[in-house]
């Protein structure tokens, strides 16, 4: 690598700085560190409008626009709530109780499992019927689970180390929280390269995690690959994570140059420091044949666009494949929703760099494919051909395809749906299921075995999968199994704020129906329409209270947070 035109000595002092302070945090006690974080929930608040508003204007909308709801989602509230995530739990933990109650963690079926949300009653309320379980890998016991547990802080404190994050340019929050898993999970101090895309978030990242930057816990640098090659091969940093593509990973593990292919088959990499990732893939929506009505129809072809269209499907967890039943007599009647859907969002643009590239390929594959809304959301209604570009490369960008499947009953798409995700999409970082209460009710055995045998790290059931990246007490990375020599999803978890480990996925279930008519389909909740739908009238307002609430709650705050809830 030439680093002739690099600033070598301004990162070698940034490393030295660090490095030097790295002692100072492992010592600081639980009690500081909690300190710490509350006076971060304020400085959030603080800048929270700010950090949203330029993330807007650099994706081309105001910052009153109803798409900058996505902005508050993905920036300042994410970062709140995986704040008070780890607060929950670290308080625990001072108070002298297992950071884990007894009644979370059961075995089931030979596998151990762990509620992890709701975690507090506001969890409970703000998101009532929304529920997640972590599922440990095999032979995994309930007591070692707990024992393991939030290891940093009960016995199993590691030694002092740098960690280098190489952020993410797509979604505000993913830098930020990596930086807090690094600090607080791994007991690491950090140095964060910022993405060109967003480096705009630098100073807004600078004034929130101020205390950490003055006690020379945590630096920002900007820069590209070449800053972030040369910090990732510098002998002062001891771990990396990163958040991107397959190719990032295998740039800085093998190189780029034309002796990179032999040194991945013979295993040889330019670096052997611990390297952990988040790298995407292909994301399957699947939606399960059921007894639907009108409005089930509308409601979950919302839910399946916003799975899409959030950040303009520049999301490593966006759905890309809809996997619909070839002889269900709903799949036209979701797709023409679906259809509807996509022509009344208000008009964006596809704002990530080299997306209009990808959209004119995927143009250039499927001539008919369909053009919806501002011109930029294509939907191509029937792949039949399973090396299609669609289903094997991540788009990143508002394309969605959709794969038909043949099954007489539920249970037999399911297996077809099981297969094909497993066996023909690439990347395992999260799937979707969609399924009618009434239909798991009467199909438990082959929706038990479904969720059982897909090979995701996160398994949204009528829930994005995307919700388990912002809740903090769900771990959020790939399915075990990949190597460096077939990187696909990455390897390891983050946020986690129970500290888990031997972690193989996890499974989020929210309501079916927005209240009140779960009372009908048969999973009754408090929750109307989720504020992260792109379809939320008041999804902006909402989010913006919701933010101010979780980084501090109060009773007051709730009639106008639910009013505004209430409203979209």
């Amino acid at each position: 690598m030439n680093t002739s035109a690099l600033d070598t000595s301004f990162l070698d002092r940034t490393v030295a700085h660090v490095r030097d302070n790295a002692e100072s945090w492992s010592t600081t006690p639980l009690t500081e560190r909690i300190t710490l974080l509350e006076r971060l929930q304020p400085r959030i608040v603080a800048r929270a409008a700010e950090m949203a508003g330029a993330g807007a204007r650099a994706k081309g909308y105001g910052a009153d626009s109803p798409w900058a709801a996505e902005d508050w989602i993905g920036g300042p509230w994410a970062l709140a709530q995986n704040t008070a995530a780890f607060l929950h739990v670290l308080r625990r933990i001072a108070a002298g109780r297992d950071p884990l109650a007894d009644r979370t963690v059961h075995e089931e079926d030979g596998r151990t499992r762990v509620n992890v949300f709701p975690a507090t009653g506001w969890d409970s309320l703000l998101l009532n019927g929304f529920k997640a379980e972590v599922w440990m890998r095999p032979g995994v016991t309930a007591e070692q689970t707990r024992a393991c547990a939030a290891g940093e802080y009960r016995g199993r404190q590691g030694n002092p180390a740098v960690a280098l994050v190489l952020g993410a340019g797509n979604v505000a929050a993913i830098t930020a929280l990596d930086i807090l898993h690094k600090l607080y999970a791994e007991g690491q101090v950090v140095i964060a390269k910022m993405n060109p895309v967003n480096a705009y978030l630098r100073p807004h990242f600078e004034y929130v995690f101020a205390e950490f930057v003055e006690r020379g816990w945590l630096r920002f640098v900007d820069g590209g690959a070449a800053e972030g090659g040369y910090l990732s091969r510098h002998e002062g940093v001891d771990a990396i994570h990163v958040t991107g593509s397959d190719r990032t990973h295998d740039a800085i593990v093998w190189g780029t140059d034309e002796d990179a292919g032999q040194r991945r088959r013979d295993d040889l990499p330019l670096i052997t420091k611990p390297f952990s990732s988040e790298l995407g893939g292909v994301s399957p929506c699947i939606v399960v044949p059921g007894p639907w009505s009108d409005a089930d129809f509308r409601f979950q072809a919302e839910h399946i666009v916003t799975s899409k269209m959030n950040n303009s499907g520049h999301n490593c967890i966006a759905s890309q494949i809809l996997v619909l039943p070839r002889d269900w007599d709903g799949t036209e009647r979701l797709l023409d929703e679906i259809r509807r859907v996509l022509r009344e969002l208000p008009e964006r643009a596809d704002y990530y760099p080299g997306a209009a590239d990808r959209l004119a390929s995927v143009r250039a594959a499927h001539p008919t494919a369909e053009v919806h809304g501002d011109g930029c959301r294509l939907l191509v209604p029937d792949i039949t051909d399973h090396e299609d570009p669609l289903v094997i490369d991540e788009v990143f960008g508002s394309a969605l395809g959709v794969v038909r499947l043949p099954g007489a009953t539920p249970a037999e798409f399911l297996r077809h749906a099981v297969d094909f995700a497993n066996a023909t999409l690439p990347g395992t970082l999260g799937a979707t299921l969609i399924v009618h209460p009434r239909t798991e009710k009467a199909n438990q055995e082959a929706m038990a075995t479904a969720i059982a045998e897909l090979r995701y790290g996160t398994l949204g059931i009528n829930c994005w999968s995307a919700v388990g990246f912002l809740l903090g007490f769900t771990p959020w990375g790939a399915f075990p199994g990949h190597t460096r020599q077939n990187i696909g999803s990455g390897i390891g978890f983050v946020h986690n704020a129970f500290m888990l480990e031997d972690i193989e996925k996890t499974v989020l279930r929210a309501p079916f129906t927005p209240a009140p008519r779960g009372l009908v389909t048969g999973d009754p909740s408090l929750s109307p329409r989720p504020p992260y739908f792109v379809t939320h009238r008041t999804a902006l307002t909402t989010v913006e209270r919701l933010t101010r609430f979780t980084a501090a709650p109060s009773l007051t705050k709730l009639p106008a947070l639910f009013a505004a809830a209430l409203r979209g």
